[in-house]
């Protein structure tokens, strides 16, 4: 042991000798001129993607650099001059003369006389220290040179020591550390926390987030006391969370290299920098060296209306559910976003009524002032006619995935104003409070839109006292989930009646665990158990599903699991395919209802032998399971029928999950009631008086939407059995922008990448439902259809030449729900089928090299997956009624007529 610690301090007395402090930073010699070869390059390509497969281009030139003044009391103290000359602009890769769009041309003509006068035109540093402390340059050059210049002079940003410290560079005012080895010097930049202005935004899912990561790294040689070379790179990755083959790579590296030393101009005496700098020329300002934004304007981009006649046709409703639909929305919305409020509404005023919901949708997604005031100017709530337009707005708004105060306040004022129809009053309710919750996710709480908008849903909960009225307050805090809320939604659940006591429970179950108190248990306990009154048994088996999955007590489980066996027969079969789903499923749950179910008395045949036809099943999804996807997919099927057999309510649900978090892709609830008396059925305990009705509700990315009514009341049910026709009522259609990212990259070279990634889903969700006396059989339908477009697109354009990469998937997917009840004999045959239909999956990457002349280079690959199709499993006693039932079918139908 003694050995091995001189050992180890004999090692550090060397490294310690080895590095040694320096008191003095770089120097350059009197009336000595540096030549340096110069060179940025930018390479653009997937991250796993092989470098001379990358786009990109290269800067190259020779500078020259030399001493104009030193201070006569600090020889570190150094204004220097750095004079850019010969610049050549080429390919970052060799390429044959034919796919090279350099061939034929020279820098002039390139950059132009102005750009090429303005990058060779001297820029001067004050050097101290090896640290840039004033970087001076003409102040009306272009953006695109001076960024370059400074891309330049942040290469001189240098310590001779270890160690770590704040720099402002041309990336921003970032953190850097600094590693001295003998005549070399390491920087490493910490790029994420750089303070500079981020122009962009991004959307608040963290399913469809966007992940960047970014790493810089300079090497500095040194020669007697100056530089004698310097090597920079830094990468840029940016990808999708939840698909990470989604992604991009932006190098960009810098080599600076010492060529010659020879006699140059004498230095100028004097004392002060600013005075030497004015008597160079009086047209040199001190500009910061951190980099300033590009405006670029767009170059032959369409007009919006030429732009959506060349695309409407993709947005008819029959193409809806295709990929091209999906890439057209994503391209209008760019030239949308350029538009201003009379260009818009002449194409709104100028559209049929077919293509008319698409554009709305579009027009919306953009989220501008103009396309907001454009569209509330069009729809006139005042005026009635246009209803399905004005819901197509309203959902719009509850999808777009970046809301911000503006659009709020848009429907504020309009909710305060005349709205004709009583249905759009209610989804403007339930659509306000969805983009509540978007902008409190986004810290936008406090927002003075979003306290008004808290205070009409709560106020609305607490005033209203007519059933029908309460019901768009419930579903805007289901949407919005405010924990201000949860005390009125106690009260709705526990003494509400009918359907305000539903929504309120099943509201409750959208809330995170946190908020779900030892007092909201006590409650939902009293519902489930009927301590105090006769609930529906579709409020009890919320209830009981919140006690499951909010940390139940043992004894709460164990009252759950004794109460099975004493229920009515449909429900206590509920209750017990919910037990053995989430036993089965592996919920956090499932090892504390394990550890009860040793009890003899809770679990034992007589308890667990009841018959029944409901049913409560999860599991597993491979759609997206593609191609690097970091997402799993949950669906789950729940199933209560009433005691006659006919369904009393249906969810179908489908999970995203990615990086710890949830999406809530879809639900579909059909709900049934006060039907029995169409078959002289006894009604269920706690639903004699219940008025007969069925409808469909639905949540499709989180967001609750207004429910739709297939019949309410026996007149209105013998109405629509008349004139009922085979063809599915639509509950929900449109495009919706999924994922909306925009960002500004600046590059340590002084070039700028901007990243643009969009995903818009493309949905048709229709449904059905049949019901016939004479063949004694009730069938619902739900079909849903839908494409997925995601698209990542970077480019790197210095104006005079541009470089990108387009990187794109789609998909197209169907799905059909189809549920059988046959009470020709007793007990009812109930048959559960959800078919998904073989989809493909395309992804596609272009590169691209472009001039502005025209000339461009491109590179397209693509490669398709065919998915086959599959009947998605449910529980095995659904599997026997589908085989009797259709083994009924085959034989009645080789009978006599």
């Amino acid at each position: 042991m003694p050995a091995l610690t001189l050992l180890f301090l004999c090692i550090a007395s060397a490294l310690s000798a080895s590095v040694k402090e320096h008191t003095s930073g770089p120097r350059l010699n009197n009336d000595k001129l540096y030549t340096f070869t110069y060179s940025s390059e930018v390479f653009i390509n997937r991250p796993r993607g092989l470098p001379q497969d990358s786009a990109g281009y290269r800067i190259s030139s020779k500078v020259d650099v030399n001493l104009i003044w030193r201070n006569p009391n600090n020889d570190d103290d150094q204004l220097i001059k750095l004079t850019i000359k010969d610049v050549k602009v080429e390919n970052v890769n060799e390429r044959p003369a034919a796919k090279n769009i350099f061939t034929g041309t020279n820098v002039k003509s390139l950059m132009g006389e102005d750009y090429i006068g303005a990058l060779q035109r001297p820029i001067l540093l004050h050097w101290n220290h090896g640290k840039v402390k004033s970087f001076y340059s003409y102040q009306e050059e272009p953006t695109v040179i001076l960024n370059m210049k400074r891309g330049l002079a942040s290469l001189f940003q240098i310590q001779l020591n270890s160690g770590s410290s704040n720099e402002v560079d041309v990336s921003g005012n970032c953190k850097v550390t600094y590693q001295a080895r003998q005549n070399q010097v390491t920087k490493i930049k910490t790029l994420n926390n750089c303070k500079k202005a981020k122009p962009g935004f991004t959307s608040y899912s963290k399913v469809f987030d966007i992940i960047t990561k970014a790493t810089s790294a300079t090497i500095y040689s040194l020669e007697d006391g100056f530089i004698k070379s310097v090597l920079a790179e830094e990468n840029h990755v940016l990808s999708l969370s939840s698909f990470q083959t989604l992604a991009t790579k932006v190098v960009s590296k810098q080599k600076l290299e010492l060529q010659s030393t020879k006699a140059g101009p004498r230095h100028i005496p004097g004392k002060q920098v600013a005075s030497i700098v004015k008597g160079l020329d009086p047209k040199y300002v001190s500009l910061s060296l951190i980099a300033e934004p590009v405006k670029a304007d767009c170059e032959n981009c369409p007009l919006v209306s030429e732009h959506w006649q060349a695309i409407r046709q993709h947005l008819d409703p029959e193409n809806l559910s295709k990929a091209e639909a999906g890439k057209s929305f994503l391209s209008f919305i760019e030239s949308l976003r350029r538009a201003n409020k009379e260009d818009i509404l002449q194409i709104l005023h100028r559209e049929n009524d077919a293509l008319l919901p698409q554009l709305v949708d579009a027009v919306t997604s953009a989220l501008t002032p103009a396309s907001v005031e454009a569209l509330l100017e069009f729809l006139d709530f005042a005026n009635g006619s246009r209803p399905q337009l004005q819901e197509r707005f309203l959902f719009a708004c509850g999808f777009i995935s970046l809301p911000n105060e503006m659009l709020l306040s848009a429907l504020l004022n309009k909710f305060n104003e005349r709205i004709a129809n009583n249905d759009i009053r209610e989804t403007f309710v339930i659509i306000i409070g969805a983009v509540v919750r978007k902008l409190c996710q986004t810290g936008g709480c406090k927002l003075s839109a979003t306290v008004k908008a808290k205070k009409l849903i709560l106020g609305g909960l607490e005033k209203v006292d007519n059933r029908s009225d309460i019901r768009p307050y419930l579903f805007a805090v289901k949407n919005s989930l405010l924990p201000e809320a949860i005390p009125l939604l106690l009260k709705h659940a526990e003494f509400g009646e009918g359907p305000a006591s539903s929504i309120a429970v099943n509201a409750l179950q959208n809330y995170d665990t946190a908020f779900i108190t030892q007092e909201v248990k006590k409650i939902m306990n009293r519902i489930y158990h009927q301590n105090n009154k006769i609930y529906e048994k579709t409020v009890r088996t919320a209830a009981a599903k919140i006690i499951f999955h909010n940390n139940p007590s043992s004894m709460e489980v164990r009252n759950l699991l004794l109460s099975i066996g004493e229920l009515s027969m449909e429900m206590n079969k509920y209750m017990l395919s919910m037990v053995q789903d989430i036993m089965q499923f592996e919920m956090p749950v499932s090892k504390l209802v394990r550890k009860v179910l040793k009890d003899m008395l809770v679990q034992n045949y007589d308890r667990f032998s009841k018959s029944g036809s409901s049913s409560a099943f999860s599991g597993y999804l491979a759609f997206f399971l593609i191609g690097g996807s970091d997402l799993s997919a949950v669906y789950s099927l729940d199933i209560l029928y009433s005691g006659s057999g006919i369904l009393r309510r249906s969810n179908l649900d489908f999970f995203m999950f990615s990086r710890n978090t949830q999406l809530h892709i879809s639900q579909v609830v059909i709900e049934a009631q006060g039907l029995e008396t169409m078959i002289a059925a006894t009604p269920d305990e706690g639903e004699e008086d219940l008025e007969s009705y069925t409808g469909v509700s639905t949540i499709l990315l989180d967001v609750q939407l207004r429910p739709v009514t297939f019949f309410q009341g026996y007149s209105d049910l013998m109405s629509k059995m008349f004139s009922a026709t085979d063809d599915p009522v639509s509950i929900v259609k449109g495009l919706i922008l999924l994922l909306d990212h925009s960002e500004v990259i600046q590059l340590q070279s002084g070039l700028r990448a901007s990243a643009e990634f969009q995903g818009v889903m493309a949905i048709d969700i229709s449904g059905g439902m049949e019901f016939s006396l004479w063949y004694r059989e009730f069938k619902t339908t739900v079909r849903s259809r839908g494409a997925l477009v995601m698209v990542g697109n970077i480019t790197v354009d210095s104006l005079f030449v541009k470089a990108g990469m387009e990187n794109r998937f789609e998909s197209e997917v169907a799905l059909d729900f189809l549920s059988t009840v046959k009470f020709s004999e007793y007990p009812f045959l109930v048959c559960l089928q959800m078919d998904k239909d073989k989809y493909p999956f395309r992804q596609y990457v272009t590169k691209y090299e472009r001039l502005p002349s025209g000339k461009s280079y491109v590179s397209r690959k693509g490669k398709v997956h065919q998915i086959p199709g599959t009947q998605l499993p449910l529980h095995q006693e659904n599997s026997n009624m589908c085989r009797k039932s259709f083994s009924e079918e085959s034989s009645s139908s080789n009978g006599w007529f």
